[in-house]
């Protein structure tokens, strides 16, 4: 994996319009989420509809109640291993919400979010564990301050309010690799 200017190069780039520019300070924390859309429904555009604001409430009644979200993060890795990225690691992509990791609040200042196509429960593909791997290691090395214990589900920065990337995100055998 290969960064040029806060960009995977390796990643088809969908810019995002919901960003902003970071506080001044240190990127040192890895966020790992899922999504699917509609819930439990894998491959097509709604991601990246939801992402850069063209998702379309008519197309399904689940994207009715999300379409007016101004959401997005710093990478998607699809079922099939696809890397798709809307925000720059240098700014803030709009992952966390409401959050706090380690008495810190507003994570989306210092965090970086990958989104991993899939449901809580449902296990995930052995090409998004390595890709994530890889997509790590490059993380880590382009921000050192990113270590494996900086390194957390979305339901850490937000107990009871978010579950993901859930009970079927294999822990160790992602982070065993790193």
């Amino acid at each position: 994996m290969t960064l040029d200017n806060h960009w995977l190069k390796e990643a088809r780039a969908c810019p995002s319009p919901f960003y902003n520019e970071r506080p001044h300070q240190e990127i040192s924390l890895l966020v790992i989420h899922n999504i699917a859309l509609p819930p439990k429904t894998y491959g097509g555009r709604a991601i990246e509809q939801l992402f850069t604001g063209c998702l379309s409430p008519e197309e399904h009644p689940y994207f009715a109640e999300i379409a007016h979200l101004e959401v997005s993060a710093h990478l998607l890795i699809t079922r099939t291993g696809e890397l798709v990225q809307f925000v720059g690691f240098d700014r803030r992509a709009w992952h966390a919400g409401q959050s706090s990791f380690q008495g810190r609040e507003n994570c989306n200042d210092f965090a970086l979010g990958i989104e991993m196509e899939g449901s809580d429960d449902q296990p995930y593909t052995p090409i998004q564990y390595l890709q994530l791997q890889r997509v790590t290691r490059q993380l880590m090395q382009a921000y050192p301050a990113i270590t494996r214990d900086r390194i957390c589900g979305h339901s850490t920065l937000a107990p009871g309010r978010k579950t993901d990337p859930g009970p079927a995100f294999d822990w160790d055998a992602y982070l065993t690799e790193l």
